[in-house]
């Protein structure tokens, strides 16, 4: 009975370290998620976007104030401004492989978020030199979007969150309007975001090499104008692939992140 028993739990067990295996291989996003966790260029990158970012409004501050506007920062806030390792590292855990809306909501109100680095510094930077930031981003986790958006700021240590600085799209990801209207009243010495849609809705195509061609023909604005910030998991970029900008995890859809991975793989026949 005893063998019986502790063959059992040896089954079990090879079952469980197989069904961990067979995750890790399979999952779209361990690569850069780990990339998220692990790598100091991650790290790096960030602070360099937001160094090039201050030299931007020194420039703008010793330059005078041309337009005789009050100076600006417009900002995204997810994976600009806040990162969300904990849910990515969620999604790993438990064999998730594309992006979950339900999770995220659940997750997000958790206040859980870490500042990006160099973020909180360059946000003092500009709070010292009376430099407005302006948050815009797109949620939607129900009628407490706008609450839950600011204490999220709040919590990783920012400033001047109020209904005059932070802006929740709940039903669009279009931020031109909003840009627009703060540009009007402020000289926006740069934009911040991980995604070019935070730049220009223009970058809103299903079509990849479109986008990149747009991206090449405006290369002059980034690091000026326009300062990206790194994000290999989630994003428009995802919706030249799919269609759409959070696909569902099905095998159809894994197929074509498959195809799109591989598009230009070197044949050994040739």
């Amino acid at each position: 009975m005893k063998k019986i028993v502790l063959v059992k739990y040896i089954l079990s067990f090879a079952l469980i370290v197989t069904s961990v295996a067979i995750k890790a291989q399979q999952n779209n996003l361990a690569y850069a998620v780990a990339w998220k966790q692990s790598a100091a260029e991650h790290v790096a990158l960030y602070h360099q976007g937001f160094n090039i970012a201050k030299l931007q409004v020194e420039q703008a501050i010793n330059d005078g104030n041309k337009q005789q506007k009050p100076l600006a920062i417009i900002s995204d806030v997810d994976e600009t401004l806040l990162l969300a390792d904990s849910y990515w590292a969620y999604m790993i855990a438990n064999g998730r492989d594309f992006f979950d809306d339900a999770v995220w909501d659940l997750w997000v109100k958790e206040d859980l978020f870490s500042a990006s680095p160099g973020s909180l510094e360059f946000s003092e930077f500009c709070r010292i030199n009376n430099i407005e930031m302006f948050y815009v981003t797109n949620r939607d986790q129900g009628e407490k979007t706008f609450e839950i958006a600011k204490q999220n700021l709040e919590t990783a240590g920012f400033h001047d969150v109020d209904a005059e600085h932070l802006f929740v799209l709940r039903e669009t990801s279009n931020k031109d309007i909003i840009q627009q209207g703060i540009m009007k009243d402020f000289q926006v010495v740069t934009v911040l975001g991980d995604n070019l849609n935070d730049f220009s809705r223009d970058y809103y195509l299903t079509d990849v090499e479109q986008r990149k061609s747009l991206a090449e023909k405006r290369s002059h604005l980034f690091g000026i104008e326009h300062i990206v910030f790194p994000n290999p998991t989630d994003g428009h970029w995802m919706r030249a692939i799919f269609g759409t900008s959070e696909p569902t995890a099905t095998s159809p859809n894994r197929e074509l992140l498959h195809e799109a991975a591989s598009r230009d793989a070197w044949s050994m026949d040739e």
